[in-house]
């Protein structure tokens, strides 16, 4: 154990890789634009210097601590630094914070009431620049850009994209796509992990809530809403609920006073896909053919195979998404109804911007007609309650509407990295005694590092099996197989780190505490269900023997 200084009372330490993570192990919350932990330092806001005894200021990101060191926080001088960089930055920065989508939840508006920045003495003579809104996921707005680098580093180091990038120098310098390119013209998926560490407005999530609120107030149409399972760990977050807290049964009672007509989850479509996809793995083992089997699940990496391994675009599980199923599903089920004359709307709400782009892909197309019609982020509804006037920490407890308000465990877990893998084992393996699910969530499938390995054996078959979440381990996966170098019958992939619960259309931020809390509350919903495998789902037996007999591939699967 090794002793620092900090504000005149020593501060333990260990194996922090920052002056700055032992400031903030002391209790203390020093303000930063530039600075995650899981991406590489660069120390460009300085918005985190301190200064030692000696008189030397520092930024604290990147300084090694030292046995003995002593520093100080918040001196006249470094309050003198902070403020002045907080001037210069609004100084060229857009000012209408009162109508920013980040209103309120802008870190560079949050520091700037903090440390008593109350006027700016200096004019934005920078020329007014376009808003990129090409992409069906996120928009950039370069005006708001503080130039902290986040972004870059966040699409170059975990998920191994490069789209944004760092073009010109001095005053003129701008975060962009090469050669500024529409964000739709370049490689761009969706996953919007950029937005997620974005501390301003720079980069916001698409919005579809005027769209829904005008079908919500139509008579004539019938507004279904399906919920990820993801969902449910985060809208809370915005409302004083514990971090982590199931608020399912909450925000099913706000939906209701909101107007929807009728509120199912997708943990439901995740059965289905379990359902199919596990049957479709035998077929690929039985015939050795196209194998590894890649899930289909996430849109984000669908993209990013298409845009970087179109050769091995064959692998990828032909079954629709689960929020693609139920869609086709709800649709179906509305045409065959021939009693309700109203116009069906299917809404969905993700912790996912990629799928706001997936709902327009042609093969989600049913007849003619799109399966979904508009995705709603978390955020996103978390600002249509609040639009409402509802405060979601009062509201009680609700279940969801029949017959698709019953689902499984396994579709609970679809919400973290390794779900989909257990759900399927589950599904393939020979019960569903406690032992059996145990020995499952033991093969290694769980867990948060970024390519997992695992190898199981079904029948006299011994199944290799990788999970992958973030597409730079994707990437490093991918090469591997195509070289050669490894085998597997079966990979999982997730575009986000951890899987859904940190996706791009999550509330923000997102800490260590907060992602502990999401994927500790999914496996929770698990742990106490009664239904542990897809196919133990009464409802989805009866859906194969009714509405989808013979309609199996049509609706489910993307190829035709």
């Amino acid at each position: 154990m090794k002793y620092m200084t900090i504000n005149n009372r020593k501060v333990a330490f260990e194996d922090e890789k920052n002056v700055l993570s032992v400031i903030r192990k002391s209790g203390i919350d020093l303000p930063t634009f530039c600075y995650h932990s899981e991406l590489s330092t660069y120390g460009a806001c300085r918005m985190c210097v301190v200064e030692d005894d000696r008189g030397r200021v520092f930024a604290s990101c990147s300084e090694t601590p030292r046995e003995g060191m002593v520093i100080y926080t918040n001196t006249p001088r470094l309050q003198h630094h902070r403020k002045m960089i907080l001037e210069l930055l609004l100084a060229s920065h857009c000012r209408d914070c009162t109508t920013c989508r980040k209103n309120g939840v802008c870190t560079l508006q949050k520091l700037a009431q903090q440390l008593g920045v109350s006027y700016v003495r200096f004019e934005n003579n920078k020329p007014q620049l376009p808003l990129d809104e090409s992409s069906d996921c996120i928009v950039r707005d370069p005006n708001k850009c503080i130039l902290c680098g986040d972004c870059v580093r966040t699409c170059d180091e975990i998920q191994g994209l490069g789209v944004l990038d760092f073009a010109f120098r001095g005053a003129r310098m701008q975060v962009m796509p090469a050669f500024n390119k529409d964000l739709a013209k370049t490689d761009c998926v969706g996953c919007g992990q950029c937005r997620a560490v974005c501390p301003t407005g720079a980069i916001t999530i698409k919005q579809n809530i005027r769209p829904v609120w005008e079908a919500v107030a139509d008579p004539d149409t019938r507004v279904v809403v399906q919920i990820a399972p993801a969902v449910r760990v985060a809208v809370g977050d915005k409302f004083g609920i514990p971090k982590g807290e199931n608020s399912l049964g909450k925000l099913a009672a706000a939906l209701r006073r909101m107007g929807f007509d009728e509120i199912y989850d997708t943990n439901f479509g995740a059965d289905l896909t379990v359902m199919e996809e596990s049957k479709e793995l035998l077929e690929r083992l039985e015939s050795g053919e196209n194998l590894p089997l890649f899930t289909s699940c996430c849109p984000g990496w669908v993209k990013f195979c298409e845009n970087k391994y179109p050769d091995l675009r064959k692998h990828i599980s032909t079954c629709r998404s689960p929020q693609q199923m139920f869609g086709a599903v709800l649709k179906e089920e509305a045409r065959m109804d021939k009693e309700d004359k109203r116009k069906t709307v299917v809404v969905s709400i993700m912790p996912c911007t990629a799928k706001k782009a997936e709902i327009h892909r042609p093969e989600h197309r049913t007849d003619g007609e799109q399966d979904v019609d508009y995705v709603l982020t978390t955020t996103e509804v978390t600002r249509m309650i609040k639009e409402a006037g509802i405060d979601l920490a009062q509201m009680p407890s609700e279940a969801l509407d029949m017959p698709f308000g019953l689902s499984s465990g396994a579709g609970a877990i679809f919400g973290v990295t390794g779900g989909v893998t257990e759900a399927v084992l589950r599904r393939l393996a020979g019960s569903s005694r406690q032992e059996e699910l145990e020995n499952i969530s033991f093969t290694g499938v769980r867990g948060i590092d970024g390519i997992k390995e695992a190898s199981v054996r079904l029948g006299e078959r011994e199944v290799k099996i990788a999970v992958v979440n973030g597409l730079k381990c994707a990437d490093e996966v991918m090469s591997r197989i195509r070289s050669g170098e490894t085998y597997y019958d079966f990979v999982e992939v997730m575009a986000c780190k951890r899987g859904c619960i940190t996706g791009g259309g999550q509330p923000v931020p997102i800490g260590a505490r907060t992602k502990k809390a999401r994927l500790a509350a999914l496996y929770k919903i698990d742990t106490v269900a009664q239904i542990k495998r897809s196919n133990e789902n009464p409802i989805i037996q009866t859906l194969y023997s009714g509405l989808l007999r013979g309609k199996e591939h049509k609706l489910l699967h993307n190829e035709k």
